[in-house]
């Protein structure tokens, strides 16, 4: 019952957010992402959108680690059924290029290491803060009645990592049922540099 009513007065106060962010473009964003990935927790939102309002800035500490640990993931991972990149968030700012890509072929593992550090560096201060836009994206889902497994027990604990501008994993519901590994990359540079390369029609986006 006491989470019942702390979610009952965050839908409240998100209201007062929604003026300054594309309600319908972040409601569409999360539907897409409910459709094609059905086994999403509010977790999996939260990062999808957290890696647009941030970029990969966040991931990276120098390029010789993220180059190990590129390599050290194509090496170990399996066969996927990801598409070859798709956009985070509502925006498109960003887009998630999944090492099936290089795994196939169609670009190389320096070009995608080179797009993810550079775009590192692209990411200019966003308007809303990103606490502000967790709220808005939280009451967009209240709003529409979207269901989510384990709704109840994530908000308090996505909210407070809002407050912190924390970043989050994906939820072991979705690992285990898709498995992703993917880098982020910026919108100008993968159309420049990288999407050329990916002839394959994207199935999913």
């Amino acid at each position: 019952m006491r989470k019942l009513i702390l979610i009952l007065a965050l839908a409240c106060s998100f209201s007062l957010f929604g003026q300054s962010i594309d309600t319908v473009a972040v409601r569409s964003a999360i539907e897409r992402q409910l459709t094609s990935y059905p086994e999403s927790t509010l977790q999996d939102i939260y990062k999808s959108f957290y890696q647009e309002h941030f970029g990969p800035g966040h991931i990276i500490s120098d390029t010789a680690s993220a180059r190990r640990y590129l390599m050290s993931e194509l090496s170990e991972m399996g066969k996927t059924s990801s598409p070859y990149f798709e956009p985070t968030g509502s925006q498109g700012d960003y887009v998630r290029v999944y090492l099936s890509a290089v795994a196939d072929s169609l670009i190389t593992a320096e070009q995608l290491l080179d797009a993810f550090v550079r775009s590192a560096n692209s990411r200019q201060e966003p308007t809303v803060s990103w606490l502000e836009k967790w709220q808005a994206i939280v009451s967009i889902i209240l709003a529409n009645k979207m269901e989510l497994e384990g709704f109840v027990n994530d908000l308090p604990l996505l909210t407070e990592a809002a407050r912190n501008s924390q970043a989050v994993h994906h939820s072991r519901r979705y690992n285990e049922a898709y498995h992703p590994h993917y880098r982020i990359v910026e919108r100008s540079i993968f159309e420049l540099e990288l999407k050329p390369f990916i002839q394959t029609i994207n199935s999913k986006f």
